[in-house]
């Protein structure tokens, strides 16, 4: 089986973390948002490689370093990815949409098939190998850690490891954002997720019914937190994206009686 040994597990108690979460995904009032005209386009192809790891379940991609939790839950399914240190961006990356194909290999499939797969996860460096004999997301090498299912739509799972073009694609996403509450009264850390359009987000703000708007600071992977007493008060947001520097509005995504473990879904995305 072919996989990269040291895919993130730095953020393995997030499994535990999410698995408490009741995922019900609730709207409240009227979410609207402003949207500039620019769109994300596709990006040109560019040369990397590709392993994967798990096996056909994708089980072991669940959780990751974006803090997506359960991969099926959060709508992101079983075409994911872990992406080597260059592209993860310290997490910005998270979310992102890539397509990959398999090149100039003889376990490439005929006709050169495309996976669409989601940025999730991290694939850390492995400073005991060589970059060119096992630590494959050692910097500054473009890598992709896949989910099995994932590679096996562009190339045989034997290979172990294929050269690959990828690009970034726009992210379609049916319905808005997604909200998942962790926290208290005072420390409000907040999850994005099912993000559209580029699909990244640089930063976020959070506006109580009674406060202006508050900057959030970021956490780690796709979360951001605000010190703020917001207990009691209905939520808006404000969600900037890494790549477009769009940013969108959404009004009342949660309602005074919010609650931590819970997901709140907006009306608005990126397109």
């Amino acid at each position: 089986m072919a996989s990269s040994s040291s895919t993130s597990s730095c953020c393995s108690w997030l499994g535990l973390v999410m698995a408490v979460l009741a995922m019900t995904v609730a709207s409240f009032g009227s979410s609207s948002a402003a949207v500039p005209s620019t769109r994300f386009r596709p990006t040109a192809w560019s040369l990397a490689h590709a392993t994967f790891y798990g096996d056909e379940t994708a089980s072991e991609t669940m959780g990751g370093a974006c803090g997506y939790g359960n991969l099926y839950n959060s709508g992101y399914g079983t075409n994911t990815a872990a992406l080597s240190t260059v592209l993860f961006r310290n997490g910005y990356a998270c979310g992102a949409c890539f397509q990959i194909r398999c090149v100039t290999s003889p376990w490439c499939y005929r006709g050169s098939p495309i996976a669409t797969v989601t940025a999730t996860n991290l694939c850390p460096p492995n400073w005991s190998q060589r970059s060119d004999a096992g630590g494959w997301c050692n910097p500054p090498r473009a890598h992709f850690d896949m989910s099995k299912p994932a590679f096996m739509q562009i190339a045989q799972w034997k290979a172990g490891i294929v050269p690959v073009m990828y690009r970034r694609v726009p992210c379609v996403k049916r319905g808005g954002l997604r909200f998942t509450f962790q926290g208290n009264s005072y420390w409000l850390l907040v999850y994005v997720m099912n993000v559209g359009g580029a699909g990244d987000v640089a930063g976020m703000w959070v506006k109580g019914s009674r406060t202006g708007w508050i900057s959030m600071s970021h956490n780690w992977g796709a979360s951001y937190q605000a010190f703020a007493t917001l207990g009691g008060q209905a939520l808006s947001f404000k969600v900037t994206s890494y790549t477009t520097r769009q940013t969108i509005v959404a009004w009342n995504v949660a309602p005074p009686s919010w609650s931590v473990g819970l997901t709140y879904q907006a009306t608005a995305n990126f397109y």
